[in-house]
């Protein structure tokens, strides 16, 4: 492998000739080989939204000049362009960088194992923007365009003093962190949820008139349809999709501006609100520059509150996946009320064998999602004076719950819901062998004698209506005509 020489205010790196990052980026590699977790791709497709804001707001304030300004949006561009394509946050490798192919995935390579700041990745973003944008420079001058000039050659861009210019690592990465959440869930979970309870509420619909035996603590319980027991999970669903879409308010809050210690040393006035609206434009979704920097530095209570209600999420989709496998248990020796797709086979020993996959599917998604929580909870916790410095693994954590969620809801949705079936008959069977039917009695015979025919029926293995007739409590007909579970639900 070829290499060329980088440095930085450390001194001199040796960095592959064919990549387009420096010198810090090349030490926090060598640094820090930890893991496999690399910053996910939303990061680093927030951070090109953020570089190329900054870098219009700098242009229209004529602190950088718009050569410069040109070309840094340009590479910003390209890594946007390269983000459709391959995520290096779930181990996308790109093409090799330079001149022909431009900016690719692999140019971000850094683990979420690093400076607890997110400067290197910062710097990554930077240094590789920088290179970029001066090959783009130098391009456009040898093609006869204007380009800044020194000495007769296109003026290079630098990472520091143009591509991060009137920012700091400090509020351009927790930045990058509220652009990406919030992204994450309008652009995944949100359409995944609405799909989610569209296919609920088609299976509310066709089963009205189906009526099961209900269940608490896992015992029998009084009457219910099949679509009251849907509703319940279609209404979680929709009561969490509230409570994440009122999480973005504190999500649309914006560090940018702030700069180093929240106070926007070298940043003009108003930046952070001119960045916020141009990343407005940018994304198509409303952001605005956080009123107190020192808060927006030191403080990720946004992304706990809005983790907190992904972490709802997980506990109403454990719950609906549960009730899922449990229904559809057996085929012969469980409930057995559901019939759920087959997909494939369930045992390497037992032939014919079917399992709930996609619920298992659904229900350790929910386990990593509460983890993460923890993980962030504990993490935001850490911060000291101006920073905290958890911020990767905060971002990490938030942005692999949104895109599992997403993707389990879809997969539970397409793959189980969709081709969900009421099994009819054992519901009606389990119905008639439901001793708390009883209920129904209590207001004409009273509760004590309702518990008599119920313990009668349960040891002597009759019917409830049986039960009654022999302890001289109604007739038959009576029984009749007060036990009528259509009438109970």
């Amino acid at each position: 492998m070829e290499y060329r020489k980088e440095h930085d205010t450390m001194g001199e790196v040796m960095v592959p000739a064919d990549r387009l990052w420096g010198a810090q980026t090349q030490r926090s590699l060598e640094n820090f080989r930890i893991g496999t977790e690399r910053m996910p791709g939303e990061i680093i497709r927030a951070f090109a939204c953020l570089k190329m804001a900054c870098a219009q707001v700098n242009g229209s304030l004529g602190k950088l000049d718009s050569a410069r300004a040109k070309a840094i949006e340009q590479a910003c561009g390209e890594i946007l362009d390269a983000g459709q394509q391959s995520d290096p946050g779930n181990g996308g490798t790109g093409q090799d960088g330079g001149d022909a192919a431009g900016i690719t995935a692999a140019e971000f390579p850094l683990v979420v194992w690093q400076t607890g700041s997110g400067t290197q990745t910062n710097m990554n973003v930077n240094e590789v923007v920088a290179r970029r944008a001066s090959q783009l420079l130098a391009d456009a001058q040898a093609g006869g365009q204007t380009a800044t000039q020194t000495g007769g050659q296109a003026a290079p861009v630098h990472p520091n003093d143009h591509v991060n210019m009137s920012q700091s690592s400090n509020d351009t990465f927790p930045t990058a962190m509220h652009v990406a959440a919030k992204l994450s869930i309008e652009e995944k979970l949100l359409p995944a949820l609405d799909g989610l309870i569209a296919e609920l509420q088609r299976l509310e619909a066709e089963n009205a008139g189906v009526i099961k035996t209900g269940r608490t603590h896992l015992q029998d319980a009084v009457p219910i349809t099949f679509a009251q027991e849907i509703s319940g999970w279609r209404a979680s669903i929709q009561e969490v999709r509230a409570m994440i879409v009122a999480s973005e308010e504190a999500l649309s809050k914006l560090a940018i501006g702030g700069t180093a210690v929240g106070t926007g040393l070298n940043a003009p006035e108003g930046f952070g609100e001119a960045v916020a609206a141009r990343l407005s434009e940018l994304c198509g979704t409303q952001f605005a520059s956080d009123p107190n920097k020192f808060h927006a530095l030191s403080s990720k209570d946004a992304a706990v509150f809005a983790h907190g209600a992904l972490k709802a999420l997980a506990a109403d989709l454990m719950k609906i996946a549960n009730d899922v496998r449990w229904l559809a248990s057996g085929p012969r020796c469980g409930l057995g009320e559901i019939r759920i797709p087959e997909n494939e086979p369930g045992s390497s020993i037992m032939p014919g064998k079917v399992n709930p996959t996609q619920c298992e599917a659904v229900t350790m998604v929910a386990v990593q999602v509460m983890g993460n929580d923890a993980a962030i909870g504990f993490a935001a916790s850490q911060g000291n004076f101006e920073l905290n410095v958890f911020m990767p693994v905060i971002a990490y954590n938030f942005l692999q719950s949104a895109r599992l969620l997403a993707d389990v809801m879809e997969s539970f949705r397409a793959n189980c819901l969709a081709g969900l079936k009421p099994n009819r008959e054992k519901m009606a069977e389990n119905l008639e062998k439901s001793l708390m039917l009883v209920t129904a009695l209590n207001p004409y015979i009273g509760y004590e004698n309702a518990a008599k025919i119920a313990k009668y029926a349960h040891s002597k293995g009759v019917t409830l209506r049986e039960a009654a007739s022999d302890l001289g409590l109604l007739t038959p007909e009576q029984f009749d005509e007060y036990v009528r579970p259509e009438k109970m639900v």
